[in-house]
């Protein structure tokens, strides 16, 4: 299963699949009988704005796959860069970034995922973080309804350094993020957050793999969604502490609200844990509105509507609240209201 080769080659075959465990919730090859046409060429200049527009920070274009291939922030830089991945159209592209960010060197990535149209799109991102280096990855995802999308960041971390990672996504047709981390401990830190708002037939899979490959290193991860008519979520995240990463301290909890009796949410936190001293827990719940406190709300002059929206809006963003960077935290925070205000 390669589903780079898959779009290079339009071989159907080498798409994931329901038989392969990581993939069973987001069955690609189940969905797809062919691989459509590569993707017409998008000039950058075509694209219009995007959502992170008007803050300060490089600019950065991939569209349908043609863009550059490397990012690098050298030692002791601060940096922001606005990375905009746009698909148009129904054609498939795939396209990879190297992101090299230097020792003491600070990134902050201003990440988007745009488009209309019905195509199958692959970004792959491998990130390496030298010592003491520090990146904030900041994603915001509104793709088309029948897009089918997948996002995979390949980060590997070296003693003292410190990812952090939101995303957030409306979802598509098939949509999923996945995220796996080289953690050497050694006063490192992860921290892997995600809000997703889900509504008609839309589908989006966070999914996760942490591995504490040395002692003394912190991973914290919180997810929360809503899903509502025939939506579907899907949460896979796996930290893994091997032998001699004693001292690990790794939390990771995911939260879901589901508003429709055809909705659906899949979870699988997982722990695996081959060393002595560690502070290490996880948990999911999956749940309904509280309807005590919408009655208590409604009792006290407010709409049910705009009671519903204000609960939902304090129950995701707790996520955003964790986002270190303001004025991209403002640009989150407001369109995540306006998508919890049109699902409600």
């Amino acid at each position: 299963m390669n589903l780079e080769e898959a779009i290079r080659l339009r071989d159907p075959a080498r798409l994931p699949s329901r038989r392969d465990e990581d993939w069973r919730w987001t069955d690609l090859r189940g969905l797809l009988r062919a691989i459509p046409e590569p993707s017409r060429p998008l000039e950058p200049g075509d694209i219009g704005p995007g959502p992170f527009d008007g803050l300060p920070g490089d600019g950065v274009s991939i569209a349908n796959g043609s863009g550059p291939e490397e990012i690098r922030v050298a030692g002791g830089e601060v940096r922001t860069v606005i990375l905009r991945h746009v698909s148009r159209g129904d054609g498939a592209h795939a396209s990879r970034l190297r992101i090299e960010v230097g020792p003491a060197a600070r990134l902050t990535l201003l990440e988007s995922h745009e488009g209309g149209g019905s195509g199958l799109s692959l970004l792959g991102i491998d990130m390496r973080l030298g010592t003491g280096a520090a990146c904030e990855r900041l994603v915001l995802s509104d793709l088309d309804a029948e897009a089918v999308a997948v996002v995979e960041l390949e980060a590997e971390l070296e003693p003292g350094a410190r990812l952090g990672q939101t995303v957030l996504t409306s979802g598509a047709r098939r949509q999923r993020f996945e995220t796996r981390v080289r953690h050497p401990g050694q006063g490192a830190e992860v921290r892997l957050d995600g809000a997703y708002v889900l509504r008609e037939r839309r589908h989006a899979d966070l999914t996760s793999s942490v591995r504490h490959e040395g002692p003394d290193g912190r991973t914290d991860q919180l997810a929360r969604g809503m899903v509502d008519d025939q939506a579907r979520a899907v949460f896979q995240g796996r930290i893994t502490v091997l032998e001699g990463a004693d001292g690990a301290d790794a939390r990771m909890a995911h939260n879901a609200l589901i508003l429709s009796d055809r909705a659906e949410v899949d979870a699988r936190p997982e722990l695996e844990i081959f060393a002595d001293d560690v502070a290490c827990a996880h948990g999911a719940t999956v749940g309904a509105l509280d309807e005590e406190v919408l009655f208590y709300m409604r009792q006290r002059g407010l709409p049910e509507r705009e009671a519903r929206t204000l609960l939902v809006t304090s129950f995701l963003g707790g996520v955003i609240d964790r986002v270190e960077a303001p004025a991209a935290a403002d640009r989150l925070r407001s369109w995540l209201l306006a998508q919890i205000g049109a699902a409600s």
